[in-house]
């Protein structure tokens, strides 16, 4: 995986880089600003940008409606630092695929190149383009596996082209959203996890997780997933879990920029920048999104 990381501090750049490539498999090329960027994208062909958003020349946000223009497939990450609130939720709508605060980029950064990697233009493709269904419902029901995980995710993200609801750039932010909301439903629902372990030393996260896919009652609890697809209109997903379920009020307002380097909340910070609408039952188990064809995401999402 080949990330273009874009940033005019030369040792903003270097930090980044560094915790890239420790991991196996990645590759890292630099531009210290957005024009920069935007040649090196077009002879390095990156699979993933990774941008600040206060630059000279060529901000961060005007990177990010560049290359939605030009490489509608290609996700940008955003590194986000305090003051530059505003500005990232405003590249979120334009087009970009998630965000890292500067200050979590050793804990954060690595994990969420993994998930956006895992969104490649080869899955996104519809098996049959010629696919001439006009709506299609579908409904699924997952345990813990991971990979069963990654599996649905392709096969709904197939589903989403070929139904031509959106452009690359919304079926990468769609995925990130659907992705937010059933690892929420996994392992914050049924698993009853708390984002606080992924801040605690000796993969506390991993090892939780682990222990509760074997132990009642959280091994026998199941997600269930309802996608309905309408050619050309819309999407619909809602996803169930059997956990004990949250109130939703009690999360920071993931709209309001000021919480966006809040730790928690940032998953639904993404879903509801994404979406059109975002619905939570009362107990707070079921998510309902939806996403429309010729959406704007520079209008604020309907949530409740």
């Amino acid at each position: 995986m080949k990330v273009l990381i874009v940033d005019d501090s030369a040792l903003d750049r270097r930090v980044a880089g560094k915790i890239v490539s420790r991991r196996e498999g990645f590759e890292v090329v630099y531009a210290e600003d957005g024009e920069a960027a935007l040649a090196s994208i077009a002879e390095n062909r990156p699979d993933v940008v990774l941008t600040d958003l206060l630059m000279p020349k060529l901000t961060g946000l005007q990177l990010v409606e560049q290359v939605r223009k030009r490489w509608a497939h290609l996700p940008v990450i955003l590194m986000t630092a305090h003051g530059s609130e505003e500005t990232a939720v405003a590249a979120l709508r334009k087009g970009a695929a998630s965000y890292v605060p500067k200050r979590n980029l050793a804990t954060e950064l690595v994990d969420t190149l993994e998930s956006i990697a895992a969104l490649t233009p080869s899955q996104r493709t519809p098996a049959d383009v010629e696919d001439a269904r006009l709506a299609l419902d579908e409904a699924f029901e997952l345990d813990h596996d991971p990979k069963a995980l990654a599996r649905l995710l392709t096969h709904l993200e197939r589903q989403l082209a070929a139904m031509a609801i959106c452009d690359e750039t919304s079926q990468i932010q769609v995925a990130v959203a659907l992705r937010e909301a059933l690892v929420n439903a996994v392992y914050h629902g049924n698993l009853d996890l708390d984002s606080s372990l992924k801040e605690q030393p000796g993969r506390a996260w991993e090892k939780a997780a682990a222990e509760r896919r074997s132990i009642a009652p959280y091994r026998e609890r199941r997600v269930r997933v309802e996608a309905r697809h309408e050619r050309g209109t819309a999407v619909t997903y809602t996803i169930t879990d059997e956990g004990n379920g949250f109130d939703v009020a009690s999360l920071p307002d993931p709209t309001d920029p000021a919480n966006l380097e809040k730790a928690h909340g940032r998953g639904l910070m993404l879903i509801r920048t994404f979406m059109d609408e975002v619905h939570h039952n009362e107990r707070g188990n079921v998510i309902t999104m939806v996403k429309r064809a010729g959406s704007s995401l520079s209008v604020p999402p309907e949530s409740c």
